[in-house]
């Protein structure tokens, strides 16, 4: 990236808005973001609240590259997506399915912490009844088992027929592990958090630990540094968000488009688990698609979702210490 904009040119126009959300995600049920506009429009710096200033650091060179530079050109105009659905009861499942128009595959929470395996079973049986048998259901553990939790919970819900499980453990070892007790069964291994959170993230391709990388621009740095990860891989990637608002799923759709070959649907729906958005258009399914494009945020509703002075001191001061970094 050229030299970094100053701190100053950034908070300029920074904005911190408070989402809520129609269903606990993650244990989340208010998203808040930065929002801030460039020459090249506008951009969202989002980590989670939890991450340190050196990972979070990472999301902000990625928001100002989107905001300031050129990104890559679009080989494609729309980008299937899957649903969401988040670790909700089994009677739950039909309610937020019907969140994601016309979407035939749908990721599904497992190994919520404080749940079981029998909840996960009854959850992931809703989806495919939900579904039917053309639907395609694959799984996200975010690295919540161990390797023989991770067998005996594949195993188990291997006869819903899916598509592919997300981050079983957590370790590359342990995907590797995993991906080599599975070989009796066809279902492959995708690797998320290995990549994302990783200091090398071509290190679980190197292992033979994962079948697909599941990819996201803002923690990997933007949509230059996820490319070249994908190619140096040589894997199938799945583009994913980071419960985004519109404007952070527009880098995460730029990403998608991008990409030589999209051979999954992308996890960028995630706009039908918020009950407000910064847009009276949102970037929502329609017809298991979403059409490629930035947002330019609505100042009514930028005002109406604004956080409060005390979050949004907070995330300026993250801002000015983020900044800090990368600018050094």
């Amino acid at each position: 990236m050229p030299d970094t904009p100053s701190l100053a040119d950034i908070a300029a126009t920074a904005r911190v808005v408070s989402l809520p959300m129609a269903t606990r995600f993650r244990g989340v049920t208010v998203r808040e973001a930065l929002l801030f506009e460039g020459p090249q429009g506008w951009s969202e710096f989002s980590p989670f609240a939890e991450y340190d200033d050196d990972e979070a650091s990472v999301w902000l060179r990625a928001a100002i590259d989107f905001a300031w530079m050129p990104q890559p050109a679009a080989r494609r105009d729309e980008i299937p997506v899957n649903a969401t659905v988040p670790a909700v009861a089994a009677d739950e499942v039909p309610v937020v399915l019907a969140r994601f128009d016309g979407c035939r595959t749908a990721k599904v929470k497992v190994a919520e912490r404080g749940q079981s395996l029998a909840d996960d079973v009854t959850r992931v049986a809703a989806v495919r009844r939900a579904l039917g048998p053309e639907g395609r259901v694959r799984l996200d553990a975010n690295g919540g088992w161990n390797v023989d939790e991770a067998e005996h919970a594949i195993r188990a819900l291997e006869p819903y027929d899916l598509e592919y499980v997300e981050q079983p453990c957590a370790r590359v070892d342990e995907l590797a592990d995993i991906r080599a007790r599975m070989h009796d069964l066809d279902v492959p291994i995708a690797a998320d958090e290995s990549v994302r959170k990783a200091e090398d993230p071509l290190a679980v391709a190197r292992a033979g630990a994962a079948d697909i990388l599941v990819v996201k621009a803002a923690p990997l740095g933007g949509l230059s540094r996820a490319l070249e990860v994908v190619a140096a891989a040589g894997l199938p990637a799945v583009v994913s968000s980071a419960l985004d608002t519109s404007v952070g799923l527009g880098m995460g759709l730029a990403l998608a488009a991008a990409l030589p070959e999209l051979d999954y649907d992308c996890g960028l729906g995630t706009s039908s688990l918020f009950l407000a958005d910064v847009t009276a258009q949102p970037l929502r399914p329609e017809g298991g698609v979403i059409a490629v494009r930035r947002v330019q945020p609505d100042a009514a509703l930028l005002a109406r979702h604004e956080a409060s002075d005390d979050r949004r001191d907070w995330w300026m001061s993250r801002l000015a210490r983020c900044h800090a970094l990368i600018a050094g």
